[in-house]
């Protein structure tokens, strides 16, 4: 299963377009928080199915802040990241990971893409694609039942 992981976009639906167009083909497309009016659009123009989940500038929305996706044989948590943290380090993140048995973290809300494994457990941080910073980016992520891989890539 081929994944585009999209976060972080802040109203700009037209960089998480060009994520996808660059990405493509794609079975899924995963936005983690910061963008769920984006995640409802894309979910609206194109033929892929849109998981989200509610960052802490999503307010009002209707998404959870926070889900446990399985797939491909792997348990994924998926978050925005603030009520853990992230910005600060990542312990409080993998220790909700552990609580719930996943073996994969997809996380946003620092704007800096992260790929790292410790212990077994994959964080993955797509980046943002919003105007912050030098790096807009997202991550392709490729589910097999023999492993994951991760691909950062930068949009401009």
């Amino acid at each position: 299963m081929r994944i585009l992981v999209i976060s972080d976009t802040h109203g700009d639906v037209n960089r998480a377009l060009s994520a996808y167009a660059l990405s493509e083909p794609v079975d899924v497309i995963i936005h983690l928080g910061d963008g769920c009016a984006e995640a409802d659009l894309l979910h609206e123009l194109l033929d892929v199915p849109v998981i989200n989940v509610a960052g802490n500038c999503d307010l009002g929305a209707n998404a959870p802040r926070e889900r446990v996706w399985e797939c491909e044989g792997k348990r994924i948590l998926l978050t925005h990241g603030d009520v853990y943290q992230v910005k600060s380090d990542l312990v409080k993140l993998r220790q909700r990971a552990e609580e719930l048995g996943a073996d994969t973290v997809l996380f946003g809300h620092t704007h800096h893409a992260v790929f790292e494994k410790q212990a077994g457990l994959l964080l993955v941080n797509p980046g943002t694609l919003a105007n912050y910073g030098q790096h807009r980016s997202y991550a392709v992520v490729n589910l097999v039942p023999e492993g994951i891989t991760v691909q950062h890539f930068d949009v401009t």
